[in-house]
């Protein structure tokens, strides 16, 4: 009798902490691969970045003209930049084309209007200034950059100031969005819902 009871009870509390599926099959998949876009990209921006750590503003930036900030790196892959502009600009398509199925989806099941009740109003309000804020000027700043997008649409560009704004905007954007990533991974590993990003399933 007390062993009914025993497993009784344990069933009892496996069933209280199981919860429904958290995150959907789409969720997870394009979180995942704007993960991995991601690191692409950080990885070859800063591959670029050591090609020439200065930044400028306004439409001109060398050797030969005062910048605003001198990061402190040397210049140690001057002229072999190839692999990294090209690793960077096939992980921006795919973070742009992730993002956008990604935030379709949102408004398409009304994610974006539900505030789960675990997460506080300044959580939520942070989320949503990475995917509507901080992402949006990361694209505008790099497209920006590209020479054939703003022959174009200049408006792209002399609306940030020229192309060596856009360059300075775009590293300190980086830098946020970095900040956040690492806020983002620390949570997420003291609260334990790493597996709700993997199975779709948590327990509290």
């Amino acid at each position: 009798m007390a062993g009914s009871a025993y497993f009784a009870q344990s069933a009892i509390r496996t069933a209280a902490i199981a919860v429904p599926v958290r995150h959907s099959m789409l969720v997870r998949i394009t979180h995942w691969v704007h993960t991995i876009s991601f690191f692409g990209l950080l990885v070859s921006g800063i591959a670029i970045l050591l090609a020439h750590p200065r930044l400028y503003w306004g439409e001109v930036g060398n050797v030969d003209t005062p910048s605003i900030i001198d990061l402190p790196l040397p210049f140690v892959l001057t002229g072999q930049t190839g692999w990294g502009r090209s690793l960077h600009f096939l992980s921006a398509w795919v973070c742009v084309i992730d993002g956008l199925l990604y935030v379709a989806s949102g408004f398409v099941t009304r994610r974006f209007l539900r505030n789960p009740p675990e997460y506080r109003v300044s959580q939520c309000t942070v989320y949503l200034g990475v995917v509507f804020v901080l992402l949006p000027l990361m694209i505008w700043t790099g497209f920006a950059m590209s020479p054939a997008i703003t022959s174009a649409f200049p408006i792209l560009v002399t609306s940030l100031g020229g192309q060596q704004s856009a360059r300075t905007i775009h590293c300190f954007v980086t830098g946020m969005l970095v900040l956040f990533l690492m806020v983002h991974v620390v949570m997420v590993l003291v609260t334990r819902r790493v597996t709700g990003m993997i199975t779709g399933r948590e327990r509290v």
